[in-house]
């Protein structure tokens, strides 16, 4: 490797250490994009790191700093721009340099806008090739834990006053007054559960569907936050474990290999209804956040769906339905399916592109 990749690749770690998500894809275009502009353009190097390394306005003045404290920390590389040549987007005018510069610059840019362009379409129209640029951006979703609280208490800087431990402490003292204690309501993760339909209607968002499913299950700290995933479509079916292995594609292939009812008919009034009997209302689904992935296209009684909903909602912490036409231009719900879950679910989302998952992504953290 040269030592022009090595001082990139590292500052690339120093921006992962400082919170901002670079994944292998965007480190890639990284390099890709100095390669062209040069490391000794100290304009272009900045900005090539801004439109291909930021996820978004949020990272921008991390990135700075860490421009700034990696590069001027090395004789001979270039110097970032000062700070009131920031801006708050990357995908402002870079100042002009000479032709080949300008060129370069323009492919950086050009090369951020597909991609934000790419996360704003239907995954399912997408071609093979789209589809592979795809699955490396599944990594920027980083989905959080929502929190519930616990019925023990935890000390606390403020809060309620904790008369036991201040009594203890006066009394260590022998009578002496000291710092008054206090407590609050612990808190804990709360259990996640996501019900993915696996039927034909579905068989175009299937994949990206269990991808997003994979990050819940494995992103970090996904070790202490409870995640269970199902498919439903004919049969029910537990995919938790495959869903927790490390690598994407493994996950995907263990899915594949459990799942047996794949681009099959649709009985989701059943399949919920197996769902609670077996597993939710015995406490997999009590108090959880439960997130329901399909189109509402139902083959059988869309009153006994509504009825199982309905059960769902009373043990559920919060119920979703993710339709992936909901954020579509002219979209009215009008399948049998879904005008019989409306009423019985607290947020009915889109779920057609990257964007609307990490909305998703967003909703269930605020649960």
């Amino acid at each position: 490797m040269h030592a022009a990749d090595e001082i990139l690749l590292g500052f690339t770690r120093a921006l992962r250490a400082a919170g901002v998500p670079v994944t292998q894809d965007r480190g890639h275009g990284f390099l890709r994009a100095v390669s062209m502009v040069g490391l000794d353009d100290r304009q272009a190097t900045y900005w090539a790191g801004r439109a291909t390394l930021c996820a978004g306005p949020d990272d921008l003045d991390r990135y700075d700093q860490v421009f700034e404290a990696w590069f001027n920390a090395r004789d001979g590389l270039p110097r970032s721009v000062p700070a009131q040549e920031s801006s708050s987007t990357v995908l402002l005018d870079v100042p002009e340099g000479d032709g080949e510069t300008g060129e370069a610059d323009e492919a950086v840019r050009a090369a951020a806008s597909a991609e934000e362009v790419l996360r704003h379409r239907d995954v399912a129209a997408l071609s093979a090739s789209e589809k592979r640029r795809l699955e490396g951006m599944f990594d920027d979703l980083r989905p959080r834990s929502p929190l519930r609280r616990t019925a023990r208490h935890q000390r606390w800087h403020r809060g309620d006053l904790d008369a036991n431990r201040t009594l203890r402490n006066t009394l260590r003292r022998m009578g002496e007054p000291g710092d008054i204690a206090w407590r609050r309501r612990g808190v804990k993760s709360r259990r996640v559960v996501l019900l993915i339909d696996v039927s034909g209607s579905m068989s175009g968002y299937a994949d990206p569907l269990l991808r997003l499913a994979h990050r819940f299950a494995t992103a970090p700290g996904a070790g202490s936050r409870p995640v269970e995933v199902f498919t439903i479509g004919t049969r029910l079916t537990r995919i938790t474990r495959a869903m927790r292995l490390r690598d994407a594609e493994r996950a995907l292939v263990a899915a594949g290999e459990t799942v047996p009812d794949w681009s099959g008919g649709t009985r989701l009034g059943e399949t919920l209804q197996v769902f609670l009997d077996r597993w939710g209302a015995r406490g997999l689904a009590r108090g959880a956040m439960v997130v329901v992935f399909s189109d509402g296209w139902e083959r059988g009684d869309a009153s006994h769906l509504a009825e199982q909903m309905a059960r769902l909602r009373r043990v559920a912490h919060r119920t979703v339905w993710v339709n992936p036409h909901r954020g579509k231009a002219g979209y009215e719900p009008v399948q049998q399916g879904v005008l019989a879950v409306l009423p019985h679910v607290d947020d009915f989302v889109a779920g057609h592109s990257l964007a609307t998952y990490a909305e998703l992504v967003e909703v269930v953290a605020r649960a």
